[in-house]
């Protein structure tokens, strides 16, 4: 890459969750390229101890930044962003990270009966960070936090099209259902990226009909806003890239059909 050529922009996630925040980026800035990175050696994060997964990320990212040089990163990962963010700006200043944080705000701001449910990974549920979001923006509100074990993978093998019981899915979301004296869950924030591949699967098994907010749109908007626009296509291509180096067959296959090129 030349030093005249637009720079990519940089997407990453612990996997495949992250297409959905790449899927409204491309909307928004059709005009650039982008640069996919799956952390899958380091999934699910879940099992990681928080020092060694910082440590983990803020290493990956010193390789990513010195072989790709992108424009801007997006952690479009909730558990990755809540945790390291702070350390990952504060080691390599010159970069703008846009990161993913629950969408707790809108979720309060949108609520009729003032029952949210957040449904997310057991370490963003458990992060500081999730605690003052709620803090700030919805003390009006009662809150709930669902952490599941399970449903970051069993959507990763949903969108590679893998199926599902009805059961063990509704047995994930049915903790987000809330119903006291006729004041029932009307919102439930998606706070993982890889959720919203689900979200018409979530409609279906839900108890009652809620708004299932997706954060990948406000994402790529931030993004858009970081992002100098171009009055022409940038040369180049997407590319993916799985830190294994070994993707299996439907991965790379579901890439091809994302417009990406595993290298």
């Amino acid at each position: 890459m030349t030093s005249t050529s637009p720079k990519p922009i940089l997407m990453f996630d612990s996997g495949i969750g992250g297409l959905t925040v790449l899927r409204e980026a491309r909307v928004l800035m059709p005009e650039r390229h982008f640069t996919y990175v799956a952390d899958d050696a380091g999934f699910p994060y879940g099992g990681w101890e928080e020092p060694a997964l910082k440590a983990h990320i803020v290493d990956l990212f010193a390789r990513l930044l010195h072989e790709h040089d992108p424009e801007i990163c997006v952690i479009a990962c909730n558990t990755a962003f809540t945790l390291v963010g702070a350390d990952l700006r504060a080691s390599f200043p010159h970069m703008q990270f846009v990161g993913t944080v629950p969408a707790i705000k809108p979720a309060a701001e949108r609520t009729r009966s003032g029952h949210v449910s957040v449904l997310a990974t057991p370490g963003t549920v458990k992060r500081a960070y999730t605690r003052d979001l709620i803090q700030s923006f919805a003390t009006q509100c009662d809150v709930r936090l669902v952490g599941s074990e399970n449903l970051a993978r069993m959507a990763e093998a949903y969108i590679r099209g893998e199926t599902l019981s009805d059961e063990a899915v509704r047995a994930e979301i049915i903790p987000c259902f809330v119903d006291e004296m006729g004041r029932k869950t009307d919102i439930v924030v998606l706070a993982c990226t890889h959720y919203p591949f689900m979200a018409n699967l979530f409609r279906k098994l839900a108890p009652w009909p809620v708004d299932w907010l997706d954060p990948a749109e406000a994402i790529a908007r931030q993004a858009r806003r970081l992002v100098p626009p171009l009055e022409t296509l940038a040369p180049g291509e997407d590319i993916a890239i799985f830190t294994s180096g070994n993707p299996d067959f439907s991965t790379r296959r579901l890439m091809q059909g994302f417009g990406l090129r595993v290298v």
